[in-house]
């Protein structure tokens, strides 16, 4: 099995877009969006944890189980937020069902 070798021009131009979206993140963080505070926080989050996942933890040009243990782990912190959010927002509701 031959290795792919990412050249140092990639691993410069990832470096540099990861500290082009960390200034991103900190001018995003003196704005005020509202609601979307969040969502704007968390997309850029996810941009810099996907940069890193792929060329830093080599996931791009790895084997097929390696990108399935990836996605693997990303399917089950899905349901793992999405269970704990359902339980969180239907706190409310409990209460009223009772009344």
């Amino acid at each position: 099995m031959t290795e792919h070798i990412t050249s140092v021009r990639t691993y410069l131009l990832v470096f540099i877009a990861l500290m082009i979206l960390t200034a991103v993140t900190v001018l995003v963080a003196f704005q005020d969006f509202g609601a979307w505070n969040d969502v704007v926080a968390l997309t850029i989050a996810v941009i810099k944890a996907s940069l890193v996942v792929l060329f830093f933890m080599h996931i791009y040009h790895s084997t097929r189980l390696s990108k399935l243990v990836v996605v693997s782990g990303l399917v089950w912190l899905v349901i793992l937020i999405g269970l704990t959010l359902s339980d969180y927002l239907s706190r409310g509701l409990v209460g009223l069902a009772s009344s």
